[in-house]
């Protein structure tokens, strides 16, 4: 009996240790997730960019899918709640965000990112009925002093290249609150089925709803008379094509698999400071290796972040999200 139970503290020690390593790789994983991002921007739209990106990303979740198409039935109500959640979390969500990007800094998006863990606990606090002491909310208030401190230090300018700009600043918050709702969505329906089943449905929807965009804006434009440019494929580079697969395949797809099997066998609150690890990685990836650099008011704006983030995930109060796509 007892040596039964000491087998058992060792088995459930060896997977929280685990659990914690998946977390921090899935969270190392995604600070790169701009920077790839940026790569492949240099020689293609964001549409076309981000539709790639979830060819790939769809390519990693459909044995997943395969597996479990006997097993994976919906309600009416839970089939409209995946595709709002997919419209959410892929087209709307990544357009958003990229197109943010364009205009803007990959430093300056990482270091707004870094927002996303206060933010979900604000979310949970006012949609979920989960609670949020005073801490809580001071931190709260300090990172979004630090988002608006980092959206301060960009020109005002949308047309400078390489500079970080407000329009651009703005459509990356934004992009946040359209993840927040997503991930509402998502742990709704993670409550009766399998958390990687319904990321990979989901990523699978999303794709769809991309390729549906990018088709639609193709058929409309001698209505619209908007100049489309060709699809992007025989002219890519090499460098590209390596970019857009590890930000499908690394970046999306595995990331969220190891975030979804980590939090199953770590606290989340606990495991949500690995979030963290995204926005001063990519912020790093940004200055060290684009070439960029941060004004005076985005450092004291990501230190707010960052500091915010962290100390609001390690005091294991309020629950991280189950599943992140980026």
């Amino acid at each position: 009996m007892k040596k039964g139970m000491e087998e058992q503290i060792k088995m459930d020690r060896r997977l929280r240790v685990l659990g914690y390593g998946a977390c921090a790789l899935a969270g190392t994983l995604w600070g790169t997730g701009f920077y790839f991002g940026r790569l492949a921007l240099n020689e293609m739209g964001v549409e076309h960019m981000v539709l790639y990106r979830f060819l790939f990303a769809s390519l990693g979740m459909l044995p997943l899918v395969l597996a479990n198409r006997s097993r994976f039935h919906l309600s009416g109500g839970e089939l409209r709640t995946l595709l709002v959640a997919a419209a959410l979390g892929v087209p709307i969500q990544f357009l958003l965000q990229f197109h943010g990007l364009t205009l803007t800094t990959v430093s300056h998006a990482s270091l707004m990112v870094g927002a996303m863990p206060v933010m979900l606990a604000a979310a949970a606090a006012l949609f979920a009925r989960e609670t949020l002491d005073r801490f809580g909310w001071v931190a709260l208030c300090a990172s979004t002093v630090g988002a608006g401190l980092v959206t301060l230090g960009g020109t005002r300018s949308t047309a400078l290249h390489g500079q970080p700009t407000l329009v651009g600043d703005l459509l990356v918050i934004g992009s946040l609150f359209t993840a927040l709702a997503w991930i509402l969505l998502s742990k709704k329906l993670m409550e009766t089925h399998s958390p990687p089943v319904v990321t990979a449905y989901t990523i699978l929807s999303g794709t769809l709803m991309l390729v549906a965009v990018v088709a639609g804006s193709r058929l409309l434009s001698p209505l619209t008379h908007q100049a489309i440019e060709p699809m992007p494929f025989a002219h890519v580079s090499l460098t590209a094509w390596i970019a857009l697969g590890i930000s499908g395949l690394l970046c999306t797809a595995t990331t969220t698999l190891l975030w979804n099997w980590g939090i199953h066998h770590v606290p989340a609150s606990r495991a949500g400071v690995f979030l963290n690890i995204e926005p001063a990685l990519g912020s790093w990836l940004g200055v060290q290796l684009l070439g960029e650099h941060l004004g005076p008011y985005a450092w004291v704006g990501g230190a707010l972040i960052l500091g915010a983030a962290v100390a609001l995930t390690t005091r294991g109060h309020e629950p991280e999200p189950a599943v992140i796509l980026e």
